[in-house]
């Protein structure tokens, strides 16, 4: 009887990657390439227009289906996947594959969702990118949400109620549209055709992330206790729970930007529901895809990426506050009547980045270097946008004096970054020279090594008489000097042996030791 045929262990290995992910479409690092496989391979064929093939084949007998994308080209082709709804987990190689016995160990290094994306090219836009958890009770009739920004930090809770049309949840979707929605596994079913409905990316995750919400939140945000915070919501607080430990455990980071909530009310707002939303075109157009043509897109002439998104929550829960209404009308006469001012202001409005989103990125450590550079150059703004508005008077001005001075940290930034950086910091040439010895000392290790090298062997040539001596590097032994049998006689005491050959011997010395250390360090 022949044996039973199984995967081979890396097909096995897909497998086992597939079964912790089953949710998603699993990017495998495999040399050049990230590889899909079997149902993922022909999503990915369908939706990137990439050729399907196969590879090996399943214990039936039937080819095993595959498609791949080289490494280099993931940020081209990550985003389309995102966009569409899919969650795509990238498994990379956690060891050198010429040191590896037997099959490379890999490891997922991040899920990558439409709700927990931080790229920019994934989600472009100024819009936020709310993630948002939904945790009903059906008893009380009531629904606590959470909606966490993590490209910015932005992270508050609402309670809502939870009638049978569900038009307050249906209200919150299409005011603040999140690009995937949290629910419970153990969800009451009612609820869920509803969810669907809406066309949101929708991920079902373990109860346990809405429990111990206040432990959860604590450890986050480094505090023995939510004093301070409000935590009249039990059921928001499950629902923040849920937002971050999903975050963590997709990201695999901690979120060191997110330090706190908020919660909000409606009573100094206008409550407008989905459907007026809908029909006076805040946001959405009724017909095609236009958005100027939209409230928002109309009167949407910020000069920042963060006054885009402020405006878009203005309008979205317009204020019934006498004082908040004042204090806008007031800011307005001020700048109507100062058209010099107004032009001046909007000049270096205009230089500000997306400060609030490059922060995000800082702590998720995948900040670019241009990226620092436009935090440079944003935070260099600030000082002369408080000295174009001295003159001005009452909450316009007590806003303004407490923005703190960032001098020191662009000066920092600006000091250490060259002018024109790469895109990427693995390219090199980011830090200037002369702003760290222990670096420059470094890239004169590189830059020189061949020549010091070379320079090793005419001198070692020169001491010992040997004139065929030569040095060399292979990947088991690096570095090493080689000697014929003929000249073994010549060797100093000083030399190490390494190796012995057919031809002769392999040695090395202190000085080429050092010398290879730091190469290898640097």
């Amino acid at each position: 009887m022949a044996p039973e045929k199984k995967l081979t262990p890396a097909m096995q290995q897909v497998k086992m990657f597939k079964e912790q992910y089953p949710d998603c479409v699993l990017f495998m690092r495999m040399g050049d390439f990230y590889e899909t496989f079997f149902e993922d391979a022909e999503i990915c064929s369908r939706e990137l227009d990439l050729v399907l093939t196969s590879r090996s084949k399943d214990p039936a007998g039937n080819p095993i289906p595959l498609s791949g994308i080289p490494y280099h080209a993931v940020d081209l082709y990550l985003p389309r996947m995102i966009r569409k709804g899919y969650k795509v987990a990238i498994c990379e190689q956690v060891e050198d594959p010429k040191q590896a016995k037997g099959v490379v160990k890999r490891d997922v290094v991040r899920v990558v969702t439409p709700g927990t994306a931080i790229d920019a090219d994934i989600i472009p836009g100024q819009a936020a990118r709310y993630l948002m958890a939904v945790n009903p009770d059906r008893k009380k009739h009531i629904i606590g949400l959470a909606f966490l920004d993590i490209t910015t930090g932005e992270f508050f809770i609402k309670e809502i109620p939870g009638g049978e049309d569900f038009s307050s949840l249906a209200t919150e979707i299409e005011r603040y549209s999140p690009l995937e929605i949290l629910v419970p596994q153990d969800m009451p079913a009612d609820i869920i055709p509803f969810l669907v409905s809406t066309g949101r990316v929708l991920t079902p995750v373990r109860s346990l992330f809405y429990e111990h919400a206040k432990e959860t939140l604590c450890e986050q945000f480094g505090v023995v206790s939510l004093e301070g915070f409000d935590t009249s919501s039990p059921l928001s607080l499950g629902a923040a729970a849920a937002t971050l430990c999903y975050a963590k455990e997709t990201q695999k980071v901690s979120l060191q930007h997110i330090r706190g909530f908020s919660k909000k009310y409606d009573t100094d707002a206008m409550i407008l529901d989905a459907v007026s939303l809908r029909n006076l075109e805040i946001l959405t157009p009724l017909r095609g895809d236009r958005n100027d043509t939209t409230l928002f897109g109309f009167l949407n002439r910020t000069r920042t990426p963060m006054g885009a998104r402020a405006l878009r929550s203005v309008l979205t829960r317009p204020s019934t506050s006498p004082a908040e209404i004042n204090y806008r009308l007031d800011a307005v006469q001020y700048f109507t009547e100062r058209p010099v001012l107004l032009s001046a202001v909007k000049s270096v409005l205009s230089r500000l980045s997306d400060i609030e989103r490059i922060a995000g990125r800082i702590s998720y450590g995948n900040a670019s270097p241009r990226d620092l550079l436009s935090l440079s150059a944003s935070l260099s703004a600030v000082p002369e946008l408080k000295a174009e508005l001295e003159t001005a008077e009452g909450l316009l001005r007590d806003k303004l004096l407490s923005i703190p001075e960032f001098a020191g940290i662009a000066e920092l930034i600006n000091a250490a970054i060259v002018d024109e950086p790469p895109i990427v910091y693995k390219n090199g040439n980011v830090i200037r020279s002369g702003y760290s010895e222990d670096l420059d000392a470094q890239r004169d290790v590189v830059a020189n090594g061949r020549s010091w090298i070379a320079e090793l062997q005419n001198t070692e040539r020169e001491r010992t008489g040997i004139r065929s001596l030569k040095i060399a590097y292979n990947n088991v032994f690096g570095y090493y000097i080689e000697v014929t049998k003929a000249n073994l006689d010549k060797v100093p005491p000083e030399y190490e042996r390494k190796q012995t050959t057919a031809n002769g011997e392999r040695f090395t010395i202190p000085a080429l030791r050092e010398r290879e250390a730091l190469m290898a360090q640097a």
